[in-house]
């Protein structure tokens, strides 16, 4: 790790992942890379590499028993009837169904439409009204839970959003700012999306920054050409799940 490595990691606490690992775990399991990079930040955020290697078992250990791929999506919800409820890390949508006066849940991979869910955690996560949340899922199997004579067994009791459900961090990074030079902050935010800044030049640098406004100032356009595979979508595909990439 480099000066700028260790600055990060003493403001930012559990907030820090190596890239890399993020990298060799999306070759191998097809997951989110914002859903790496929490569970990264949870069990690998340290100096310590024998920290590092142990976070690293365990989150391959959540990602086997927890994340819902779509081809395992009955064995999970067996797996929540036998046990009679299960931790999954899933999307969870939520709608309003007014004819019935009530909130349902949609867990996307798990592939069921119908799940209820307390008005309480709708009003706290109002992202998953919004397009969804990713979400670590506490999930609980009733059997003779209904609902206008149709059983509807599944209840989430918890959920603990993954991606970003309040905008709290922009106060932690306000308070961080201050302890960084300006071109220490570029080579981080550039670090934060994935590109190593070492070898770019400054004017590089800035460039590569233009691809992020989209993303923090409305109403902007943004054109830019190049050959395939050259980076063009690589921020918004990876960074973040409310960006929207028209392709072709």
């Amino acid at each position: 790790m480099d000066q700028l490595d260790e600055k990060a990691l003493a403001h930012f606490e559990g907030r820090v992942v190596q890239k890399s690992l993020a990298n060799s775990l999306k070759g191998q399991i097809n997951v989110p890379t914002y859903v790496l990079e929490y569970l990264l930040g949870k069990y690998c955020s340290s100096r310590d590499q024998e920290v590092v290697n142990a976070g690293l078992e365990e989150v391959r250990r959540v990602l086997q028993e927890h994340y819902v791929r779509p081809d395992q999506a009955e064995w999970f919800k067996a797996q929540v009837r036998e046990r009679g409820r299960h931790q999954v890390i899933d999307k969870v949508k939520v709608r309003l169904v007014e004819t019935e006066d009530k909130y349902w849940a949609t867990l996307v991979n798990l592939q069921i439409d119908h799940v209820n869910i307390p008005e309480e955690l709708v009003n706290r996560y109002e992202r998953t009204l919004a397009g969804g949340v990713w979400a670590v899922v506490e999930l609980k199997y009733e059997p003779d839970r209904a609902h206008r004579g149709q059983l509807r067994p599944f209840v989430i009791e918890n959920l603990r959003p993954i991606q970003l459900a309040k905008t709290d961090i922009l106060d932690e990074v306000k308070e961080a700012r201050p302890h960084f030079s300006r071109e220490e902050w570029i080579d981080f935010l550039l670090r934060s999306v994935g590109v190593e800044p070492a070898s770019l030049s400054p004017r590089l640098k800035l460039l590569y920054l233009c691809r992020l406004i989209p993303l923090v100032e409305a109403n902007f356009n943004l054109v830019e050409l190049g050959p395939r595979g050259t980076g063009k979508s690589f921020v918004y595909r990876e960074t973040s799940p409310y960006a929207i990439l028209v392709s072709g």
